[in-house]
């Protein structure tokens, strides 16, 4: 009799004060054999088991290579996953977005390249070397139908692009508020660039920086570590808007010298915001 009157209040709670929504932002390195003991066939195990541990409703990958997309959704049996190669089609990295389909409905989704010509695929500019894009989808929670946008991204990696990293912020947050209106948003990505950086002050004007405002954290603050374990740099990052963070972590997990990959994912527990 107690359960059952735990769940019909449950049932009855306003959206805010519902179970946590769980994020990731997690660059995977892409399945370069170059990579040692630390090549794809070593560590995608490893990695699924530490998904499967962790267990996020939703997370955005970096660098992904659909054979590594394939590979975890044929393994993480509750997961889809949708992205493009950022030249278009199936080749090259892709912003892969992982969902769990038990929790989440995907309504809808898309991409846009980081350029003066976002709808042209495979463009890019602002001196950037490669061409950089964001994916995004609109989902629905199955328990509580509550919407909101997942966008997910990777920035130019050179010292040297700190302007272009500004200007796809930028853009990003303009789309943000074209497509999203009032809903809540969360965004993920590798920013290749340090809290305090025109980056950061861009997207923070708008958006909530995941980690700062938990006020609980675990593990290290830094998030790329080039496969050694100890970090030197926070660059990947979770932003969001419409949400309350309750709890951020950054996850170490390894096999031995074998990694995840080369940057620590990060994952924040997100409670909806009361309106």
């Amino acid at each position: 009799m107690r359960l059952v009157w735990v769940m019909l209040l449950c049932a009855g709670a306003p959206a805010w004060a519902q179970a946590p929504l769980k994020v990731m932002t997690f660059n995977i390195r892409y399945a370069n054999p170059a990579d040692g003991v630390n090549a794809w066939d070593n560590r995608r195990e490893v990695t699924a088991a530490m998904l499967e541990k962790a267990a996020p409703d939703l997370f955005g990958t970096q660098e992904l290579l659909k054979v590594q997309g394939d590979y975890l959704a044929q393994k993480l049996k509750s997961y889809r996953w949708f992205g493009v190669g950022r030249r278009g089609g199936d080749e090259d990295e892709h912003m892969g977005i992982f969902y769990r389909a038990d929790r989440l409905k995907l309504i809808e989704s898309g991409n846009f390249w980081l350029s003066d010509t976002p709808e042209t695929v495979g463009s890019s500019a602002w001196g950037a070397d490669l061409p950089r894009l964001a994916t995004w989808g609109l989902f629905e929670t199955i328990h509580g139908k509550r919407r909101f946008y997942a966008f997910n991204t990777h920035l130019p990696h050179r010292e040297q692009d700190e302007a272009a990293r500004e200007k796809g912020a930028a853009l990003v947050l303009a789309r943000i508020k074209a497509m999203a209106g009032d809903l809540p948003v969360v965004l993920t990505g590798d920013f290749n660039t340090i809290p305090g950086s025109g980056t950061y002050r861009t997207l923070s004007t708008r958006l909530q920086d995941a980690w700062t405002h938990a006020p609980k954290r675990e593990g290290p603050d830094k998030t790329f570590h080039n496969f050694t374990g100890t970090a030197d740099r926070r660059i990947d990052w979770i932003f969001t808007r419409g949400f309350v963070a309750r709890r951020a972590v950054t996850i170490t997990d390894h096999r031995g010298a074998v990694q995840t990959s080369d940057h620590f994912p990060v994952m924040a527990d997100l409670g909806w915001a009361r309106r």
